[in-house]
């Protein structure tokens, strides 16, 4: 990888420890790239890992969903990281869909939890 991925990080509330213990896991990956982050989601990433380049968007039901999905449709995210927790009802569900329709039709690679997203990076090593 010779150039900065602009990441999404993002996660449902009962997910958001894990995407911090996926991150602190991948520090080294995600020091080396540019990362956005959804508002709770990456104060709690910053928190973690102060060293890392994050700029926060609003909170997710209040649009920073929707912001990831206009960095997307504008093609100035290359990947999106969001743990999903599929047990809970999620009030701004449909800004949830639209943001995952946006990164299949755009192609770029989306993981839903731990496992996805180490595979995602270990391909980019």
């Amino acid at each position: 990888m010779t150039r900065q991925l602009a990441i999404g990080l993002v996660a449902h509330d009962d997910k958001k420890a894990d995407l911090v213990a996926w991150a602190k896991a991948n520090a080294a990956f995600l020091e080396r790239n540019v990362l956005y982050g959804t508002g709770t989601t990456g104060g709690r990433v910053l928190e973690a890992l102060p060293q890392l380049q994050l700029t926060r968007l609003k909170s997710g039901p209040l649009g920073g969903d929707q912001q990831l999905g206009a960095m997307i449709a504008e093609g100035r995210l290359d990947i999106l990281i969001f743990f999903v927790d599929p047990l809970s009802p999620q009030p701004h569900d449909v800004d949830v869909k639209a943001l995952i329709r946006l990164a299949t039709l755009a192609d770029i690679p989306f993981a839903c939890n731990a496992a996805t997203a180490t595979l995602v990076v270990k391909g980019l090593q």
